[in-house]
């Protein structure tokens, strides 16, 4: 089992950056995809990034591509979400998740999640 920590979230300005982290316990933390999801008020949960376990391999939304960049220090057992260029649409709350699978886009098949953080972003 593993319990997971989000931190790093706040108000910025449009264009602004932040980089969001997730902490977990648990020693097996190297052996879990983590992804990032968001929700904004009154819509559904929706996918934002994942990475492998050993982070070999990354995969974005759209939405994030090319603005977002996720990675992991598995000794630090800590996923990072470094957030560049953001924008009014990228506010919500955001979740961290982990899954003994593959990567995956839908939140059903993560098994573990975060409390998350609260990320507004001022146009």
């Amino acid at each position: 089992q593993v319990q997971l920590v989000e931190s790093g979230g706040g108000l910025v300005q449009a264009g602004g950056s932040l980089r969001l982290s997730c902490a977990a316990s648990g020693r097996t933390f190297s052996r879990y995809t983590v992804g990032w999801f968001r929700q904004a008020p009154g819509k559904e949960r929706e996918f934002v990034a994942a990475i492998s376990w050993g982070g070999g391999s990354t995969y974005y939304a759209d939405s994030v591509k090319g603005r977002f960049t996720i990675s992991r220090d598995n000794a630090k057992s800590t996923v990072y979400l470094q957030m560049n260029s953001l924008k009014p649409e990228d506010t919500a709350v955001y979740f961290c998740a982990a899954t003994t699978g593959y990567y995956s886009n839908i939140p059903r098949t993560y098994d573990y999640w975060g409390q998350g953080t609260q990320v507004t972003v001022s146009s």
